[in-house]
């Protein structure tokens, strides 16, 4: 019944945390839950053995001789090494997570480093393998913000990226019958979600707070995205960025 009803909390209760990037916007991301960081976890362990497998089989059928000496030198670092692999140049994501859409990243908004990715690999042994992922599970459901104790040594949370900040931008710039627009920017692919959801917000808060902070946070990001895109500052910024918005989602799509 106790199982039942953490069953039913985690998968139920959507909880949402507030990361304030590094140019003081703050996003609101929806945190991964017990459940979906599982299922991407045994996505995962599914295609290491189906690879592990084939590797075995192929090495076995060429170097018969010496085909437990290959999986030493091959499949134990693939095995070993693939979360903090993928993790480190995939962006925080590994085929499980990015199956299920979920991120790893910062709490304090920083990008998250070597040495971050290395501290939640690290403790994998104690939170997933060596205790059959309990320790993870039973960390991530009691934890304020759903960490195991990797992520909370390394400040990591991981965060869930649906299509529903997408969906909202549709709505709100009026997209969704627009199927003949064509992209003005289809440069803008090259951006990261992140990225984006970092400009729905500066734009958001613009519009609906209009000040000099504000003003300037609109400014120094269209810098930036202008110098990304190698491209000329725009004449109007918000629908400069309004643009871009709508070029990604009818893009990605």
């Amino acid at each position: 019944m106790i199982f039942f009803s953490l069953f039913l909390t985690q998968y139920k209760i959507m909880d949402e945390i507030e990361i304030t990037t590094t140019q003081n916007i703050t996003i609101h991301y929806e945190l991964a839950n017990a459940w979906e960081r599982t299922i991407a976890c045994v996505i995962d362990v599914i295609i290491l053995s189906l690879s592990s497998l084939i590797l075995y089989g192929i090495s076995s059928a060429i170097f018969s001789d010496s085909s437990e000496i290959l999986v030493y030198l091959t499949l134990l670092p693939i095995i070993v090494f693939y979360s903090l692999a993928f993790e480190l140049f995939n962006n925080g994501q590994s085929i499980g997570k990015k199956a299920l859409k979920l991120r790893v990243i910062r709490i304090d908004g920083e990008k998250t480093s070597f040495t971050d990715y290395v501290m939640r690999w690290m403790f994998r042994l104690l939170d997933i393998y060596g205790s059959f992922g309990c320790v993870a599970f039973l960390g991530v459901i009691s934890s304020t913000n759903n960490q195991r104790t990797g992520d909370l040594l390394a400040n990591t949370v991981v965060v869930s990226l649906r299509k529903d900040n997408r969906m909202k931008l549709e709505n709100l710039l009026k997209l969704n019958n627009q199927e003949k627009y064509k992209p003005v920017y289809p440069e803008v692919l090259r951006f990261e979600e992140d990225t984006m959801l970092i400009v729905k917000e500066v734009l958001k808060k613009q519009i609906k707070y209009p000040n000099v902070a504000h003003q300037k946070a609109l400014d120094v990001l269209v810098e930036k995205m202008t110098t990304e895109l190698e491209i000329k500052p725009p004449k109007n910024k918000i629908e400069f960025l309004k643009t871009l918005l709508k070029d990604y989602i009818l893009l990605t799509r």
